[in-house]
């Protein structure tokens, strides 16, 4: 269970509404165990009224009489008390279910891009859905059931050791089988718990991979082979399910026969020494038989709660491996580090580590508030990535990034993001209202804000052409709006947010150059105070910049202003002039 440990934190979190369902459950347990003593109490009265030793028939009555209220009161009362432990322990188990997936999730928003590079959506998914809900079996119903069984034993076995000792070595005899057995069966129940969820996370990744690609499985005419493979893996984890279930189909058995097997030694073994003398009521034996069929269900739990606890315990070890991978970007300033925007990279090179590409490769330039810097190159020079960097979204390999003349690990982490206006390649929209995916930049916006960021983005006469206008409620991924209105809404969701710094990450490249026209003038008006950065691959979209960088291989070849790199033979004037002829054309 060392796994487990990690939920210790929460025990102690809740320890005293734990301990407030401990005394609960040892009241309801004490009331529960009541009852046999006084249907063992009736059975006496009518065996003296049938032995002689009682005459009146109206006594027995009487004491019959009384004994049944006792029982009732006493199944009420335990009742009443086992409503309220279940309320007490499931309860709690929500609270630490809702404790640990906020965990989960905080700790992914910390990781970095690269984990999500490494591990596949619908494994994060499942591991923060699937694996907590095992986790919150063993912290919910895994707990209570042992607190009541061990209450139960305690209670039930102390008592039946003060009133036949001997009876009671013989009815406990199978036990030690019984701790054996679950033992054996625990250890394979967690292997194959392991395997099975596992599983489950391919089986999950696959679907969610394939709704998202659903486009492309349709326009490829593959539906056919993706639902075979979808039929292989769950044919797979059924056969795993299959295997877990075997195992555990052996505890329910095995603990009737085990209680079956008490029940013959309580009836034989109590029997012979009624005889002898050695029991002189028989409503001991009676008794007997109904601790013995009360402690059915508890030491049945026994092999569940131990199916459960290996379950949360592979579970656990899934989540914890999650858990214990620390961020490699981290913020190590905790002051405001209030940003201007004077940018500086200073012979700075980059290296993706997952694929072992040289993205930049010393590579320097300088821009400072208020400016524009267009960057230009063939796809794969690093042109985004200059745009990572400066969000800080990965660290350097060597060089140094400056804002305003810091080191950028020198500087508060939550404010280079929170001024930074960031406008990705592949725009991004969550299935919400335009207005609230326009509203992600800035949360308190008013509506006036918004309809002016939209028509900055030129995109406010689309949107009021739908139907719902800017309720209209997107699909995954945005997918109701065509390419170029998806960028216009994500820039739109940026310049709202009115930051230091804009990032402009060839978000233009589905508009067209009218339409591309306004935007840039009115990027260029709201642009005056802020430091901008434009990546295109197109001459017309960064000809306005103050200064344009163009890229090759992750190294700077030409830098100038527009008119100053005409004059120059090289890859910036190739391109405008085959920009023109297919302008002209």
């Amino acid at each position: 269970m060392r796994a487990l440990r990690h939920l210790n934190k929460y025990f102690l979190k809740y320890k005293y509404r734990l301990l407030i369902g401990l005394v609960i459950t040892i009241i309801a347990r004490v009331f529960a165990t009541l009852v046999p003593s006084f249907v063992g109490k009736s059975v006496d009265v009518v065996q003296q009224y049938l032995n002689n030793e009682v005459s009146s028939l109206d006594e027995v009555k009487s004491g019959l009489i009384f004994n049944i209220l006792l029982i009732f009161g006493s199944v009420l009362i335990s009742a009443f008390f086992t409503f309220l432990m279940r309320q007490t322990f499931i309860v709690v188990s929500r609270f630490i279910e809702f404790d640990l997936k906020n965990e989960v999730f905080q700790h992914y928003e910390k990781l970095s891009l690269n984990f999500y590079k490494k591990n596949r959506t619908g494994d994060l998914m499942n591991r923060i859905s699937e694996d907590v809900s095992r986790v919150r079996m063993y912290v919910g119903p895994a707990i209570m059931y042992s607190v009541n069984t061990l209450t139960l034993f305690v209670v039930v076995i102390g008592y039946m050791i003060s009133i036949a000792p001997e009876l009671t070595l013989y009815t406990v005899a199978p036990l030690p089988i019984l701790s054996v057995s679950i033992y054996k069966l625990s250890v394979a129940i967690h292997k194959r718990s392991t395997v099975v969820q596992e599983f489950l996370s391919k089986l999950t990744t696959f679907t969610q991979e394939s709704f998202s690609g659903i486009t492309v499985i349709k326009a490829y005419g593959i539906e056919t082979q993706t639902h075979d493979n979808f039929t292989e893996l769950s044919n797979t984890s059924r056969d795993k399910n299959l295997d877990l279930a075997k195992v555990q189909a052996l505890f329910f058995p095995l603990m009737v026969l085990l209680i079956g097997f008490s029940n013959i030694l309580v009836i034989y073994i109590g029997g012979q020494q009624y005889l002898d003398g050695t029991i002189k009521d028989v409503g001991i034996i009676v008794q007997f038989i109904l601790y013995v069929n009360m402690l059915t269900w508890p030491v049945a739990t026994v092999g569940w709660v131990s199916s459960i606890i290996q379950q949360a315990e592979a579970s656990q070890s899934r989540i914890n491996e999650f858990l214990s991978q620390e961020p490699e970007i981290t913020n190590t300033v905790t002051k405001n580090t209030p940003i201007q925007g004077n940018i500086s990279f200073d012979n700075v090179s980059f290296i993706y580590d997952d694929t072992n590409i040289t993205a930049l490769d010393n590579v320097s330039f300088e821009i400072k508030n208020g400016e524009t810097i267009g960057v230009v190159g063939k796809t794969g020079s690093g042109k985004s990535t200059i745009l990572d960097l400066i969000g800080r979204l990965y660290d350097v390999s060597s060089g140094e990034i400056r804002i305003d003349g810091i080191p950028i690990r020198d500087l508060n982490l939550t404010d280079i993001r929170e001024r930074i206006g960031y406008v990705p390649q592949d725009a991004f929209l969550f299935s919400d209202s335009i207005r609230n995916n326009i509203k992600f930049g800035k949360e308190n916006a008013t509506d006036d804000e918004v309809y002016q960021a939209a028509k900055d983005a030129v995109v406010h006469k689309n949107i009021i052409g739908f139907k719902a206008k800017y309720e209209t409620v997107l699909g995954e991924r945005g997918i109701t709006l065509s390419g170029g209105q998806k960028q216009r809404v994500s820039i739109a969701r940026a310049i709202i947010k009115n930051p230091s710094i804009l990032l402009f990450d060839d978000c233009l490249s589905a508009v067209d150059t009218e339409t591309e026209e306004e935007i840039l003038q009115n990027i260029n008006k709201i642009s005056k105070d802020k430091t901008t950065f434009i990546v295109s691959h197109r001459v017309s979209t960064t000809k306005n910049a103050d200064k344009i960088i163009v890229l090759e291989n992750g190294k700077i070849t030409q830098q100038g202003t527009h008119n100053q790199l005409l004059k120059i033979d090289g890859y910036y004037k190739e391109l405008y002039l085959k920009q023109l002829s297919e302008k002209e054309i």
